[in-house]
């Protein structure tokens, strides 16, 4: 039974920077853009006037020995800085001289430096980018007293839009690569050998302290007891096939509650040995007791991979071991660690066979529900919590009526023979499309089989198809859904393994129509 508690920088958007202009006509502007006829400017460090700014700028040269361009130069000055500085030499009437020895940080860069001191300034005006000491302009150029304030600030903000998208792109080839390098760190190939096997039985007790804890409380086994399909299907397994259990000796590894170990007792086993390291191993004794089965069943505190059974060797080993998705939580690990070091050569783990299968849905309601929610929240755009929202598997019950295509098993196990390296995985698949419309997800559940020498074999399901179990379904979300047509098959690639920073959880990476995305099932 699995407990479900629920990559990277997020792609960044960006608003277009609003036109200054109130509209097509700017004839406001374009009143007092007349070719710079009767313009006064007046000088920066005195009462003098001239009637453009390349005489100010010379009467600044010869009277006050001031070069603006040569200022400009030295700070490196955007239109911003230039704008800044002529107001801030207006707004403080300091000295020419004083600019001289100007340093960082500049006293003219802030922003108050940005609003004019004198109305329809003509140095404001002016493209000092324009300025050459031979004052030569091309004739299809504007000079700095024709190109008007209005069209100084386009620039900027065409410029500002520029900076913004190659922002954007870089932003989003980070992003591309970021992906790519976490699929080849967390998802490699599990074919070529790497494997995070042996990562259960390596925690320390600290560290899977709070695995255990959440199984502590009564209200989680009250849930899996109440689970029909899975407990009958333990308890019909073994009081069908009493022979499989007759005088033998069995352990149980998770044991719980001891309702499974009481079963292999009723059906006949000798002996009984139920393991588990949380602390509803002594309800589970008291529960023992109260059906007088102690001289036949024996609890044991702590985990499998750091206890020590009284025998060698056992005939049986039985577990409900399953998580979300079949492989969530790794107590197959467990399972497969008792196997190699108690099971004797004759003997069988039950049950002894599974498998993980997944379907294609169509379920636009659930799909606008969790991810098309976030493009308008109450009137705002909150669509960068999609990439907070996606990468997290869903565990929940999938109407059958929202599955679109045939379901296709992308992994079997056979519990007597599998190792821990069987148990990351990648699987090619290509879902057979039953109805025409879009994919909004893949939806993943396992089947459970009681077979190997059994006279009346067990099996269960988890499928959407099938009665309701408290694993329900695992659903993995599309970030954007697929055109889809009957008879077609919709192909993809999925890669299941532990997430290193925490083995009981896992990273599921799906391949679809050439989107990959990884999910965390945690």
């Amino acid at each position: 039974m699995a407990q479900y508690t629920d990559a990277s920088l997020g792609d960044a958007d960006f608003e277009d920077v609003p036109d200054l202009s109130d509209g097509e006509d700017d004839g406001a502007w374009d009143d007092e853009d007349d070719g710079g006829a009767g313009l006064e400017v007046r000088c920066l460090f005195c009462d003098r006037t001239h009637s453009s700014p390349e005489e100010i700028f010379t009467h600044c040269r010869a009277q006050h020995q001031f070069d603006i361009q040569q200022i400009i130069s030295r700070h490196g000055l955007d239109f911003y800085g230039y704008v800044k500085l002529i107001n801030f030499i207006r707004s403080t009437s300091c000295a020419a001289e004083s600019l001289t020895e100007v340093t960082d940080p500049k006293p003219w860069d802030k922003e108050e430096y940005f609003r004019p001191v004198i109305p329809d300034d003509g140095l404001l005006q002016y493209d000092f980018e324009d300025m050459d000491q031979d004052n030569e302009k091309s004739s299809n150029t504007k000079t700095g007293a024709e190109l008007s304030f209005q069209d100084r600030l386009k620039q900027v903000e065409r410029r500002a839009q520029e900076a913004e998208a190659t922002v954007a792109n870089a932003l989003q080839e980070l992003n591309r690569m970021r992906q790519l390098a976490q699929n080849f760190v967390m998802n490699a190939d599990v074919r070529c050998g790497s494997s995070s096997a042996g990562a259960i039985a390596d925690l320390d007790e600290n560290e899977d302290g709070a695995y255990f804890g959440s199984y502590g409380h009564f209200g989680i086994h009250e849930e899996m007891l109440k689970d029909a399909v899975r407990t009958e299907s333990y308890r019909n397994f073994m009081y069908q096939n009493p022979d499989l259990f007759k005088d033998k000796v069995v352990l149980d590894v998770g044991c719980g509650t001891g309702i499974l170990s009481m079963f292999a007792a009723k059906a006949g086993a000798k002996k009984v040995y139920g393991v588990d390291q949380s602390e509803i191993i002594y309800q589970a004794m008291d529960i023992i007791r109260l059906n007088k089965l102690e001289d036949r069943i024996s609890l044991i505190k702590g985990r499998i991979e750091e206890i020590d059974l009284p025998v060698e060797k056992v005939d049986i080993i039985i577990s409900e071991w399953m998580g979300y998705f079949l492989l969530f939580e790794s107590m197959l690990d467990s399972v497969i660690y008792a196997k190699d070091k108690y099971l004797n050569a004759e003997g069988a783990v039950y049950p002894d066979g599974c498998n993980i299968s997944i379907v294609a849905l169509y379920d636009a309601e659930k799909h606008t529900g969790k991810l098309t929610f976030w493009d308008d929240v109450y009137g705002f755009n909150m669509s960068c919590m999609k990439k907070a929202v996606l990468p997290e598997a869903i565990v929940e019950v999938v109407n059958p009526d929202t599955i679109i295509s045939e379901p296709v098993i992308i992994k079997d196990i056979n519990c007597l023979t599998a190792a821990l390296k069987d148990l990351d995985f990648c699987a090619d698949f290509s879902l057979p499309i039953t109805r025409d419309g879009a994919c909004t997800a893949i939806a993943g559940y396992f089947d459970m089989f009681f077979k190997e020498d059994c006279h009346t074999p067990v099996s269960f399901s988890t499928s959407p198809t099938c009665a309701r179990t408290h694993w329900k379904q695992t659903v993995f979300l599309l970030e954007k859904p697929l055109a889809v047509n009957a008879g077609k098959t919709l192909d993809g690639k999925i890669t299941v393994r532990k997430n290193r920073k925490d083995p009981r959880s896992l990273l599921i990476t799906l391949s679809v129509d050439s989107i990959t995305q990884t999910y965390t099932l945690q």
